[in-house]
Formats: C-alpha cells, structure tokens, sequence
C-alpha cells in the first residue's frame, strides 16, 4: 500500500471513531457480561477469600514441579540462570545482598497461590488445575522448610500456614514522619563542601571477626580437630561402634529427609556426581576434594585447604547452617532447621558404602 493510500485509510479509521465517540461517549467497548467477570476475578487474598475448592500434596506438587517448573526455577528453588530464586534466603534480609524467596521475604501464602494459579507456568499461564496449584503451593512451602514432606493443602487449612515475614511489612508513612518531610528542601548553598562518605560497592570482604558467631570453615576444621584430640581412646571407639551399626529407624528418615538433597546430590551404589558431588565417601574427606567434582566455590576449596575435613560434628554444622560454615558455598540450601532431620541425615550417609 502507498504511503497516500495508509494516510486516507487511516483519516478513513479516525472519521468513524470520532463520529462514534460524538454518538457515544468514546464509542469504545461495552458492559463486561457477568460471565467475562467472573472469568477475570480469580484472584486470592490473605484471608482465604477467593480461594477454590480443592487440595494437594507435597508428593504431588513435587511431581509437577519437576515437569512444569524446575526448568526456571531449578531442581531446588535455586533459580536457573537470572529467573528467580523459591526456597532460602532465611535471615538474609537485613544482609548487604537479601535474597529476596517465598520462605524468607513473601508475607502471605495466598500471593504464592495467586501467582501460581495466575501467570504460571510462563508461557502456559492459568493451565494449572485448582489441585495442581494447591500441590505447588504446598511443595514450595517445603523447598522452605516450612511443612514437612507429608504435608497437604487444602482451602480448609490455608489460612493455618504462617509466613515467615508475616510481621515485616508496614505502612510507609515516611511523607508524614520523616525529618525531610517536614521542612522546605533546600536548593542552593546547601553545603559549604562535599566529601564522600560512602561509595556504591559491597563492603562485605574484610575478614570476619574471630570473636562473633559466625563460623569459618577453618575455625570449624579447628574445633572438630581440638574435640577429636581431648577425646579418650574409648570414646573414639564407642563412635565407631555406633557409626559401624546405625539405627535402622534413624536410617529410613534419613532417607526421607534425603529427598531434599536428591535433586543435587547422589549416594549409593554406583552413584555419580550431580550439580553437586555424589556423598558416599563423605566422612573423613577433606572439604573440596571428591575426586573427578570441580564445581566447588573458592571458599570450600580454601576451607579445606584450611583444614576443614567432614565428620559427624563439622557435616551436622554445615547441614543446619551452610553459609555459617562456609560463607559462599554454591549450595543454595539454606539448612535443616529441626535437629533429628540433621542426625537422620547422617545416619543414611553413614550407612551408605565407603
């Protein structure tokens, strides 16, 4: 089409919406019927209002996961590539770098619900049953550490599930409150001089302070060296003993609890290195070091080099707490919280082969 002919056809357009618009208001568009309404209004408040019938598992919501969402959002929730992090992040907030998760950051349970149920999986939005959203919801609570694996949601008990930072959101009243607020702004000779106070870069490197409670991976190594050289003879042997014959019942939740760490880590019989390395040699080798595994970050290989071998006591520290053992540690596990999930683990890892 000229370049003419696009003008007149446009003047053409313009003609008739003008004339409708004079007719009738703007002339564009009409009552949504109540059946489009209904349509549009799916969303979920914190109150549980607007929430559908429906139920769903972790078991489930794992299963659906791994087919719908782990190609963005990772195995664990610890995001692929720059699409955004799930699971960790618990007491990152006040740090120079939070990392902003649905455990550590989101307040209520019915934003994860709605977003699900909204806008994912990206590019197939709202193709989610109501179950399916509802078994999501639920495995994302367990990627936190907020449910346990046998854990089911339903509309019944949504309201139950308290979010983490429930209480850290607030009314922004700094336009009425703040000093700035209540005095004229001053636009010229404001300052008699500049000086630079602070600059735009992260401040985090200097060595941690030996006297706080964060542990390095060498004050760690130390500590799991002074207790094995004050121990007795027969305590060592005791330990042996007991890690030569582990409870079966501690090693079957163990095996539960592993599920967590399945997606990165393999143990076993002919088990292989993942995203992370396989575990079945793990007690007595030094951090850093599985043979053919070169994924590690700089300050595991440095905390090994320090000294820092994987015991009972220095593994149980790392699983509670990753980033107080080794600062940067690529695993995006943010640890177990409850004690016995700790010593199952290590029961399962005891009784695999060496």
């Amino acid at each position: 089409m000229s370049r003419s002919l696009k003008i007149a056809a446009a003047a053409a357009l313009l003609s008739v919406f003008s004339t409708a618009a004079l007719a009738d208001g703007l002339g564009l568009g009409r009552p949504a019927t109540p059946e489009e309404v209904a349509a549009w209004d799916i969303d979920v408040r914190p109150d549980g209002a607007g929430l559908p019938e429906g139920s769903g598992n972790v078991f489930d919501g794992e299963e659906v996961y791994a087919e719908r969402c782990a190609v963005c959002h990772g195995d664990f929730g610890e995001a692929v590539g720059r699409w955004p992090v799930l699971a960790g992040g618990q007491d990152t907030l006040a740090s120079a770098r939070p990392v902003k998760t649905v455990g550590s950051y989101w307040p209520y349970l019915s934003t994860v619900w709605d977003y699900v149920h909204r806008a994912m999986p990206f590019g197939d939005a709202q193709s989610l049953t109501d179950d399916e959203t509802y078994a999501l919801t639920a495995y994302i609570l367990y990627l936190n550490d907020l449910v346990d694996d046998e854990f089911e949601l339903s509309r019944d008990n949504f309201t139950e599930v308290v979010m983490p930072n429930a209480d850290g959101f607030f009314p922004d009243d700094r336009a009425e409150t703040a000093v700035w607020a209540k005095r004229e702004p001053c636009m010229t000779d404001c300052k008699p001089s500049v000086e630079i106070t602070g600059r735009a870069r992260v401040l985090d490197v200097t060595p941690d302070d030996p006297t706080s409670k964060v542990r390095t991976g060498a004050a760690t190594a130390e500590k799991a060296v002074a207790t094995q050289a004050d121990e007795p003879a027969e305590g060592a042997a005791t330990q042996v003993a007991a890690a030569a014959a582990p409870d079966p019942e501690l090693v079957a939740a163990g095996k539960s609890v592993f599920r967590k760490c399945q997606a990165c880590h393999a143990v076993g019989d002919g088990a292989r290195h993942k995203i992370g390395p396989h575990l079945n040699d793990i007690f007595g080798r030094t951090a850093g070091t599985a043979d053919g595994f070169t994924k590690y970050s700089a300050d595991m290989v440095k905390a090994g080099e320090d000294g820092l071998v994987w015991n009972e006591e220095t593994l149980g520290e790392f699983l509670a707490k990753p980033r107080d053992v080794i600062k940067r540690t690529k695993m995006a596990f943010a640890g177990l919280k409850k004690d016995e999930d700790v010593d199952a683990i290590i029961a399962y890892l005891r009784a695999m082969p060496e």
